[in-house]
């Protein structure tokens, strides 16, 4: 995940007394959304607070995610939350962040397979047109989720074949469905 796109390893970013931050690779001052814009687009970076030099980006990531709950943007349900907190000063403490690391990138990893799994399963297939549409109103969805933004309506769906009955359609979805089931149980073993 971690990107570094000009210069050698991550782009510095000063913290000052004021709050601000300042991107010593662009030379400008910025916010915290665009920290956690920098985040999505997988570019990585280091806050150093600039008059003690101490590294404070852990501070600063934790900050951005405590406005996006705020937000509405909540992806911490309540229970996990009092299970972190009382995982402080627990033995298993040290364990927690490695084991919540290794659960993201699976998860990011089993994300990516399933797209994969899913646009390979109809590629070659009178369904391929309609999958595209369908993966990208899922896609669509998802984005409109995660920004908070307006839902799909039922609307922009992929029109239905005009000359197969709703039969033949169901049928033959429900035999690309098998297909796909079993291609993701290849995937998975």
């Amino acid at each position: 995940m971690k990107k570094t796109i000009p210069g050698d390893g991550p782009v510095t970013i000063k913290k000052y007394a004021n709050r601000r931050l300042y991107n010593t690779e662009t030379s400008s001052y910025i916010t915290l959304e665009h920290l956690a814009a920098m985040t999505r687009e997988g570019r990585d970076f280091k806050v150093i607070d600039a008059k003690s030099e101490e590294d404070i980006t852990h501070n600063i990531l934790t900050q951005i995610i405590m406005e996006e709950e705020q937000r509405g943007q909540t992806m911490l349900p309540v229970p996990f939350l009092r299970q972190l907190i009382a995982m402080y000063g627990d033995s298993m403490q040290a364990m927690v962040p490695g084991y919540l690391e290794a659960s993201m990138d699976s998860f990011r990893r089993n994300q990516q397979q399933f797209k994969t799994a899913v646009e390979g399963a109809f590629a070659n297939s009178p369904f391929a047109e309609l999958a595209k549409q369908n993966m990208a109103m899922f896609e669509a969805a998802t984005t409109a989720f995660k920004t908070g933004g307006a839902p799909v309506t039922p609307g922009t769906a992929a029109p239905a074949a005009g000359s197969v009955s709703k039969d033949e359609e169901i049928a033959a979805l429900k035999a690309e469905l098998g297909r796909l089931n079993e291609k993701v149980e290849k995937l998975g073993s």
